[in-house]
């Protein structure tokens, strides 16, 4: 393995001392935290192989497990995404871990139960999709003042309908 190939943290296979990480790199060795010891490798001499999957990128490399985690945190930021639980903290205290009943108007038909926390995770990702939405047609360059607005109104008015909802939210700063 060549010293090019090697970063900071990086998990390698030695065939003496074991697997092991990276720990610093100078210009002829890189230093190598072992089960039994800090080392000094030549990466080159020493047949060092990387004990983890690798992903080349413009000439470097990097765990794929980093590489992997980097591009979806990147991707959900890009998409304006939340992670499941990230919403519950905005729910107000009293409706934790409680259920909503849709009872429907026809005796003979059963009634749904739905928990609280998911219906409120979808109505949180639905606001923020919104936001989303919001920020795209102000920052358009194809649509014209008159469509941005026109745009605007539409949502506006679905804020507007999913006030409803607002007593679910602990703070006001989140409200509709």
């Amino acid at each position: 393995m060549k010293l090019t190939e090697l970063h900071l943290g990086m998990k390698v296979g030695h065939p003496q001392y074991g697997e092991g990480v990276v720990k610093a790199i100078n210009e002829y060795a890189a230093e190598i935290q072992f089960a039994d010891g800090r080392k000094p490798v030549d990466p080159e001499a020493s047949a060092l192989v990387p004990a983890e999957a690798t992903a080349g990128l413009s000439g470097g490399s990097m765990p794929l497990a980093e590489l992997i985690r980097q591009t979806v945190d990147a991707a959900v930021n890009r998409l304006g995404l939340e992670k499941p639980d990230a919403a519950v903290h905005e729910l107000g205290k009293r409706w934790r871990d409680g259920k909503m009943v849709l009872q429907p108007g026809d005796a003979g038909t059963q009634s749904k139960e739905v928990e609280i926390e998911a219906f409120f995770h979808k109505l949180v990702m639905m606001r923020n999709q919104l936001r989303v939405l919001e920020q795209k047609i102000n920052s358009s360059e194809s649509l014209t003042s008159a469509d941005k607005f026109d745009w605007q109104q539409y949502v506006t008015r679905c804020y507007g309908s999913m006030t409803t909802f607002n007593l679910l939210f602990k703070d006001k700063e989140s409200w509709f």
